[in-house]
Order: C-alpha cells, then sequence, then structure tokens
C-alpha cells in the first residue's frame, strides 16, 4: 500500500462531493427555484470538476473516488487487492469531509439527514445504468486512449445527470455522504442500499462486458498511476 496513493483518493473524493453538493446548494441559492436550471449547473460543475480531479490525482493513484471503480480495477488486476480495503476508506472518508466542508461553506449543519426520496424500480434502474455506463466509459477508454478518459468520464456524468431519473450517482461512497446532506443534491438513507447494490452490479456488468470484448487483465482504469501498487 502507497499512503500517496491513499491520500490522493481521500483527498480527491473530499474534493468531489464539496463540489457536487457544494454546487447543489449554490445552485438552489441562484436559480429562483427553476429545478432545470439548478440541475444544470450542478451538472455542469461536476464535470468540470472530475475532469481537473482526474487529472490531478490520477498518475499518483489512478483517481478511482469511487470504490465501483477501484473494486473493477483490482478483479482485472490493474491494482492490488491489498490495496483495495485503504482506497476504499480513503473514499469514503474522503467523501463524509466533503460533504461537510460544502454544507458547512454554506453555513449549514455540517451533516443533516436528506429527506429526498429517490426510490422505486425506475431509479434503480437509471442507477445501474448510469454505473454501468461509467465503468464502459472508463474500461473503454483504457483499452486505446487513456489520456481522454478524464474528459469523457466528465462527459458521460454530465449527461447521465440528464438521461437518468436518479441523476447518475453511479458511486457507493457518493450515496453514502449525500444521505447525509439535505439539499438539493441529497437522496433518503433509506434509498441507499439499494442504490449502491444496483451500482456495484452495474460496474461489474460492465466489467464483464469488455473482459468479454478482450480487455487486457493488465488495463488499469481511469488513467495510469505509477504511485498506485
Amino acid at each position: 500500500m502507497n499512503p500517496r496513493a491513499v491520500a490522493a483518493e481521500f483527498v480527491g473524493t473530499a474534493l468531489l462531493l464539496a463540489a457536487i453538493v457544494g454546487s447543489g446548494i449554490m445552485a438552489q441559492r441562484l436559480c429562483g427555484g427553476n429545478v432545470g436550471l439548478e440541475l444544470l449547473a450542478n451538472a455542469l460543475a461536476t464535470g468540470g470538476a472530475l475532469v481537473a480531479l482526474i487529472l490531478a490525482f490520477g498518475p499518483i493513484s489512478g483517481a478511482h473516488l469511487n470504490p465501483a471503480v477501484t473494486i473493477a480495477d483490482a478483479w482485472q488486476g490493474g491494482l492490488p487487492w491489498t490495496n483495495v480495503g485503504p482506497y476504499v476508506v480513503a473514499q469514503t472518508l474522503g467523501a463524509l469531509s466533503g460533504t461537510a466542508l460544502a454544507d458547512g461553506m454554506f453555513g449549514l449543519p455540517l451533516f443533516f439527514v436528506s429527506h429526498h426520496a429517490r426510490s422505486g424500480a425506475p431509479m434503480l434502474v437509471s442507477e445501474f445504468v448510469a454505473t454501468f455506463g461509467l465503468l464502459a466509459i472508463i474500461w473503454g477508454c483504457a483499452r486505446s486512449r487513456s489520456a481522454a478518459t478524464p474528459y469523457a468520464v466528465a462527459a458521460y456524468i454530465v449527461g447521465a445527470y440528464w438521461f437518468t431519473p436518479s441523476t447518475s450517482f453511479a458511486n457507493p461512497v457518493v450515496t453514502v455522504a449525500r444521505s447525509l446532506t439535505d439539499t438539493f443534491s441529497g437522496i433518503r438513507p433509506a434509498d441507499v442500499p439499494a442504490f449502491v447494490i444496483v451500482q456495484v452490479l452495474g460496474g461489474l456488468a460492465a466489467t464483464l462486458l469488455f473482459v468479454w470484448f478482450g480487455m487486457r487483465a493488465d488495463e488499469s482504469v481511469v488513467v495510469p498511476h505509477s504511485e498506485a501498487a
């Protein structure tokens, strides 16, 4: 385990959640109740942050920022299994820290339970699709265009904010952390377990598809990382 890689996953995930939650709060305050405009602002801020974070932290840890990505990478041999636990712990703590940071910056309680309902079969299907698509984009770029991965991931997430009714969480720790902010980007804690299950299944399904497509076992997700091993 490389402590620098683990620290990069913590800081990167914290900044990602600060961007997601913070831009949601700002959008609510500035958009005058126009939910479509709020979603657009939230999506663009998240996409912009993703590009920057993956470019900055990718060379250190791979910039997974997502347990589904970490597990898929380890499963295919791109990351040692001994790194999975520390990565996921760092991502979880980072997500919680980023949520608290965003809430605190806007003068809100650091953590307060969300009441935003996101339940039902359509929501779960959309989260499966969102995570399947995310991993498909990552694996597809890893095979031949790794330098384009940050831009492709961000573009997909911005698009998925709009074509999925769940607004594309596509990340277990993001889902957990967003249950602790009762703001635009929140989700009820009761809806979290089902979201996490379908996100993991979506990521595994995409990985299996690309294995069938002929993906090499040594292909690493997101961007090449020299420090993660």
